[in-house]
């Protein structure tokens, strides 16, 4: 992982969330960029992404643990132009709808994406955890 600073802007899959929330192997790595001054643009489907997953497999508290961590963040609509460039990515690098609205917020804001997933390795501005 590469040193943050203050000043800057990131974007964190849901796999990041997941890990620091639950406290799963890679929380460590992670907590940096929940627990530090960086600016967290959250796109709207980690919001439900993230829920979802704690509310089936955690509990209810879990859930909204998550929601009042988000609320401290910039949350990023999905809008018309973002939808589309989204499903231009989505094409492009085969990927799945909410990996590619993702990666398409990350673009438009020119922000890093962090994740864990593997589903976004060798594509530009990504950061692999």
């Amino acid at each position: 992982m590469t040193a943050t600073t203050a000043s800057e802007t990131v974007v964190l899959d849901s796999s990041v969330w997941l890990e620091y929330l639950t406290e799963d192997t890679k929380a460590d790595i992670v907590a940096p960029y929940l627990e530090g001054e960086i600016t967290v643009l959250v796109p709207v489907l980690v919001v439900y992404e993230v829920r979802k997953v704690l509310l089936t497999r955690r509990s209810k508290t879990s859930g909204d643990i998550f929601i009042s961590e988000v609320f401290k963040r910039v949350i990023v609509p999905l809008e018309e132009m973002l939808a589309m460039k989204a499903a231009d990515l989505s094409v492009l690098h085969k990927l799945a709808m909410t990996d590619s609205i993702i990666y398409a917020t990350a673009l438009s804001h020119d922000a890093p994406l962090i994740t864990t997933d593997a589903h976004f390795a060798g594509l530009f501005g990504v950061t692999i955890v």
